[in-house]
């Protein structure tokens, strides 16, 4: 057994290493090598500050006194992160644009800059944050106090000890230290604290890592593994609530998730490490799944422990410290001083967190406008007014940890860990109101806010806080028991006849539905200030261009030298002249003297330097001294907005026509490409079919001439029977040749005015394909080609004239033979003809015919004009046969005609091939009976195999 003695050294030892910890990494991100404290890993584990004795201790005592409730806890903020880009996203760049110090000032700026508000946030911060830190105080006095063997029941009676006796006392006064050290370095309060947040981010791995190991411990050293820890304890009416959702859970369960979501983005420590810290808006991704991993593995790591201690712990052990009895109950007392230690970490990170943020709330918006009022720090000429700031910061530290102490000595031993945070998370909620409708409801105006929060608060603090000191002895007995005055219908835990709820519901119901409706109710009867409107506008459109910056359109004016010498008292000499130095920069002048008389802009910019040192509100009270014309009418605030709005609105819309025109430009450009590449295939064709004219009519010239000579001389007789023969055969050969060519021309021509009679029977499409490959076998055995016919017994009845019909798969068959170059490439030529393979859902109303090959394929360039009259075909391979290039494009005339369909279906260097798609008879005979356009069948997909080119 540890004496608390060695306890208390050991925990000293280790805040000084977390004190080294975070000297060192202030150190590095002084001189510019800290990036790693500003990663998303360490960006996500300071948010899991949220992470609280609460959560290691009271976690796994709530499990045991409620079951799978403590889950809530955890689902909340899970939602929220999870939602980053609706809610948290928009909060950081509203903080970061108006250099935000806290929640008080982020809902302070939000209606006006408002002192009032701003110092009632404090105020309501102050009353539910005190609560919490004795929670923490309670949490390590007691763990201290139970490793020591001091205590282990559920309450402990602190009253019997004096302060200095106290652990708790000595723990407050070790955090103090701690927090003012490394919480107050830096004056300016937006300002990140790299020190402070590595050592959050550390402790949060102190935290997981401890907890895990206990709970490894409960399964597999107390028990022998998952089996036997829930085999040996379905006895157990705790472990059986475990597993299982009690009656009317439902209620309960609402308002905890509620709660901890609305608690994860009001609660003043997450405000300051979720949004004040955040450096980058991207990190909010990564958060978004790593931290709700993190909470998973948290809530895995409660249940082992709660089961171990409700099966192998007395009764009489208080479960919020079954984390650091179970080891110890098995003599592990290394692995409960481990869970110490992460219940130390648990503690420690919240409350430095919370003193900061609390400290810089105290200071902004309670002491800094009371002082401010005092002429000795009032006078323009007062010497630094930072100084005073940090000293204020820091007294008020020990202010709101001698506050929690407080509380924790008089009230904190009565009530469980996870009753006095719901108390604090129903507190913090009272903000929310203000806060989303401040975001998202440009109507909420700062009476609403206001108002609603006063009534709110006030009837948390009667329905929660009331009955919480009753039972703590501190008087109220009365009004609970009977009602103020007597008046039953006013008692705190049953207000209007309410009886029979559960305290925190009806205490949330009550706080929350009058905030809610105070909030709207007021805001709509009452009417905003220029300046609310103004900030409303720029809140509500945070990423909205058209309304960043208007704040420097307000006509405003102050002399550069005054502004200086305000910025210089409250930021001290050396931060002002920097700030004046990267303004003067930013406008391309050199010296602060320089700087124009009057800039609006200027003004704005200082103001928000100084909100980031003493808030929003006092900021603008201090410039508002010094600044001139800043009365500004309702209606100028609105002229501004919609002049910015237009202006934005019309760029928008010269951007949008010169896209328009860009477009229209490449569609044109696009277009002439075309037209020059027809015009171009015009000209080849022409040239092409004059020479295919030109050659036969060279050779009937050149023949007839000989022959004409020859009988000149000597008569017919004179030439050999033999050659005469020769020559007219010659002369008849190129005649029929030159009439195909003309023959295919005009035929191209009239097909395509639809000039030509056809004549269509019903014949077989596959009986056509194999007559037109038979009369290619001779070409294809001349070129040394395989023809492969795979069309089987199949029988695919369409209307075609047969003899054109041929001609297409004649057409087809001669190029696939004719341009297959597979032999010189190494292979063996193939081409097939086969059944195409149509795709599923078909049917069989087309019928289709697939001619495949492995030849060369046709080049991109080329297919788009395949079918084109214009086109030649392939124009690279190794072979280059003569041709008009007309018989794709008649083929593909013929096949339009027959109502069917000749395309090209897929084409690479390993081959080509290409389709002939017919109607089915029967559907043909149906679309001629009722006058329909022939139909085409549905696209096949492209199929693997390679295939021909086109002449």
């Amino acid at each position: 057994m540890l004496t608390t003695g060695v306890i208390i050294l050991i925990a000293g030892l280790y805040l000084g290493g977390l004190f080294l910890l975070a000297f060192w990494s202030e150190r590095r991100a002084a001189r510019g090598r800290g990036g790693f404290i500003s990663s998303p890993l360490v960006y996500t584990l300071s948010l899991a500050v949220y992470c609280t004795s609460w959560t290691f201790y009271g976690a796994v005592g709530s499990a045991s006194r409620s079951g799978l409730e403590f889950l809530t806890i955890y689902l909340g903020p899970t939602l929220v992160v999870m939602a980053w880009w609706f809610l948290l996203r928009k909060l950081v760049r509203i903080s970061k644009a108006q250099r935000i110090t806290s929640i008080a000032d982020f809902i302070s700026a939000r209606y006006g800059k408002s002192a009032s508000i701003s110092a009632l946030v404090t105020i309501v911060s102050v009353a539910v944050v005190a609560p919490y830190i004795a929670l923490q105080l309670k949490a390590v006095a007691a763990s201290v106090d139970a490793l020591a063997g001091l205590h282990q029941a559920a309450t402990v009676d602190v009253h019997g000890r004096s302060i200095l006796a106290d652990t708790g006392f000595w723990v407050a006064v070790c955090m103090a230290v701690f927090t003012i050290l490394f919480g107050t370095r830096n004056q300016s309060a937006d300002e990140r604290q790299p020190g402070v947040v590595a050592a959050i981010a550390f402790e949060s791995i102190v935290k997981l890592l401890s907890l895990g190991a206990i709970a490894v411990f409960a399964i597999y050293g107390m028990n022998s593994g998952l089996g036997e820890l829930f085999d040996r304890a379905d006895w157990h009416e705790g472990v059986q609530r475990l597993t299982t959702l009690q009656e009317d859970f439902e209620t309960r369960w609402l308002v905890t998730l509620f709660l901890s979501a609305a608690a994860f983005i009001c609660l003043p420590r997450q405000f300051h490490v979720g949004i004040v810290e955040n450096t980058n808006e991207r990190h909010l991704a990564t958060a978004s799944w790593m931290f709700p991993l993190y909470l998973l593995l948290v809530s895995l790591f409660v249940i082992p422990i709660a089961i171990s201690g409700m099966t192998q712990l007395p009764e009489t052990v208080n479960p919020d410290l079954y984390v650091l009895m179970v080891p110890q109950s098995a003599g592990q007392t290394e692995l409960a001083l481990i869970a110490f230690i992460g219940g130390l970490s648990a503690a420690t990170s919240m409350v430095i967190v919370s003193s900061i943020a609390m400290s810089i709330m105290i200071s902004n918006h309670l002491v800094t406008p009371l002082l401010l009022r005092l002429s000795v720090f009032s006078q323009q000429r007062t010497a630094d007014f930072s100084k005073v700031l940090i000293l204020v910061r820091r007294l008020s530290i020990i202010a709101i940890l001698s506050l929690g102490f407080i509380y924790y000595y008089s009230i904190g031993t009565t009530s469980p860990l996870a009753s006095i945070g719901l108390i604090s998370f129903a507190g913090v909620a009272q903000f929310l109101p203000a806060l989303i409708g401040g975001v998202y409801w440009e109507g909420g105006t700062k009476s609403g806010a206001l108002t609603g929060l006063i009534a709110g608060f006030a009837l948390w603090t009667y329905t929660l806080l009331v009955p919480s000191f009753a039972g703590a002895g501190w008087g109220f007995i009365s009004v609970l028991d009977e009602g103020p005055f007597g008046i039953a219908l006013l008692q705190p835990d049953a207000l209007f006849g309410l009886a029979g709820w559960d305290p925190l519901v009806h205490g949330l119901t009550w706080s929350l539905t009058a905030n809610v409706i105070l909030y709207v109710a007021v805001s709509l009867f009452s009417r905003q200030s220029p300046l609310e409107r103004l900030q409303s506008a720029v809140f509500i459109n945070a990423f909205d261009r058209s309304r960043t910056g208007v704040e420097g359109a307000i006509p405003r004016s102050a002399a550069p030298e005054d502004l200086f010498r305000l910025a210089r008292r409250i930021l001290g000499r050396e931060r002002a002249d920097q700030l004046f130095a990267d303004y003067a920069k930013s406008r391309g002048v050199e010296r602060r003297a320089d700087l124009p008389a009057t800039d609006p802009a200027l003004i704005v910019y200082v103001e928000r330097a100084l909100a980031g040192s003493i808030g929003a509100a006092s900021a603008r009270s201090l410039v508002a001294r010094i600044a001139k014309g800043e009365t500004i009418s309702l209606e100028s605030v609105i002229q501004i907005l919609d002049e910015t709005q237009e202006a934005i609105r019309y760029s928008r819309e010269l951007e949008k026509k010169s896209r328009e025109l860009e477009k229209t430009a490449r569609q044109l450009r696009e277009a002439n490409a075309q037209l020059t590449e027809l015009d171009r295939m015009k000209d080849d064709f022409l040239s092409r079919v004059s020479h295919e004219l030109r050659t036969p009519m060279t050779s009937i010239r050149s023949f007839s001439e000989m022959l004409v000579e020859q009988g000149a001389e000597g008569g017919a007789a004179a030439l050999e029977g033999e050659q005469a023969q020769r020559f007219l055969s010659i002369i008849q050969h190129e005649s029929v040749r030159l009439t195909r060519l003309l023959d295919q021309i005009l035929d191209l021509n009239r097909m395509e005015n639809g000039q030509l009679d056809w004549e269509l029977q019903e014949v077989d499409l596959a009986d056509i394909a194999r007559e037109a490959a038979e009369t290619m076998r001779g070409l294809a055995q001349n070129g040394d080609v395989a023809l492969i016919d795979g069309l089987g017994d199949a029988r695919l009845p369409v209307l075609a004239d047969p003899d054109r019909l041929k001609q297409v798969f004649v057409n087809l068959l001669s190029n696939a033979i004719k341009f297959n170059d597979a032999a010189e490439r190494g292979g063996a030529a193939k081409v097939w003809l086969e059944l195409e393979r149509r795709p599923a859902g078909s049917g069989g109303a087309v019928c289709a015919v697939a001619i495949r090959d492995n030849g060369p394929g046709v080049p991109p360039a080329e297919q788009q004009t395949l079918f084109s009259k214009f086109s030649r075909g392939w124009k690279e391979g190794s072979r280059r046969p003569t041709g008009s290039g007309l018989g794709l494009a008649i083929s593909k005339q013929i096949m339009l005609q027959f109502g069917g369909e000749l395309l090209m279906t897929a084409s690479s260097p390993a081959g080509s091939s290409f389709a002939v798609r017919l109607p089915h008879a029967e559907r043909a005979l149906q679309a001629a009976q009722t006058d329909a356009a022939p139909e085409t069948g549905p696209e096949a997909g492209p199929e693997a195999a390679p295939e021909a080119a086109a002449e």
